[in-house]
């Protein structure tokens, strides 16, 4: 009866790991926070960057801003531990801004570069790099491609640009969606039918075991009485 036991809980234990850790962690990427935001407008974004190494730190960050999506105003946030440079480049048609001024030069590149090592992101650790920026490109999304340099000289290039429909390319890029906004009251209720309706199979087949068990022990306890 023993072995029935542990044989009916090792396979409740292997449902509950098919049904619950689908939603487990993905592998680490430089991304952004929040990842939409409203076109024409202006938006606080984050960059998480984790750092992917065993032994070696990250020590500089490069981010580059579309050239063909120049955005009038870009400010960065300190990072205590690290300096923060800017590159522009002349536009061809200036931006007007909403105060009917115009905009000649635009920001498209941010370097971050630790200032030892020391105060670089340790391995298993991420650092957040925070812009703020607007008014926003009507388009339908801002990439924002990111060169990643550990201390040892490695360099990895956050640089491949996401396809719908594709899989996933090895290093993509951070990429701000950028739609117009649901009200609150409008969004959509998640779709969870498929996690109940794995729930509820999870629930049925411990039901069926249990129930199996005492059956077992039942039909023993008859078989004794009778002889």
């Amino acid at each position: 009866m023993r072995m029935t036991v542990r044989a009916g809980l090792a396979t409740v234990a292997a449902t509950a790991v098919a049904v619950l850790g689908s939603a487990g962690p993905a592998a680490a990427h430089i991304e952004v926070s929040p990842d939409r935001a409203t076109p024409g407008g202006y938006a606080r974004v984050a960059l998480q960057v984790p750092d992917e190494s065993d032994s070696a730190s990250t020590v500089q960050l490069d981010v580059a801003l579309p050239a063909d999506q120049p955005i009038a105003s870009v400010r960065v946030m300190a990072v205590p531990g690290w300096t923060v440079s800017t590159g522009t480049t002349k536009l061809a048609t200036p931006i007007k801004t909403d105060d009917g001024d115009e905009v000649t030069t635009a920001v498209t590149k941010i370097t971050w570069t630790a200032t030892s090592a020391d105060t670089g992101i340790k391995p298993g650790r991420f650092e957040e790099f925070v812009i703020w920026l607007g008014p926003l490109p009507n388009a339908g999304k801002l990439v924002l491609k990111a060169v990643q340099t550990y201390s040892d000289g490695t360099v990895v290039r956050w640089i491949d640009e996401p396809v719908e429909g594709q899989p996933e390319p090895e290093h993509p890029a951070p990429v701000l969606t950028l739609a117009r906004q649901e009200p609150v009251g409008a969004q959509p209720v998640p779709d969870r039918t498929a996690f109940y309706l794995a729930l509820l199979a999870l629930l049925l087949g411990l039901a069926g075991t249990v129930l199996g068990v005492l059956a077992f022990t039942r039909s023993r306890g008859l078989g004794r009485f009778r002889r």
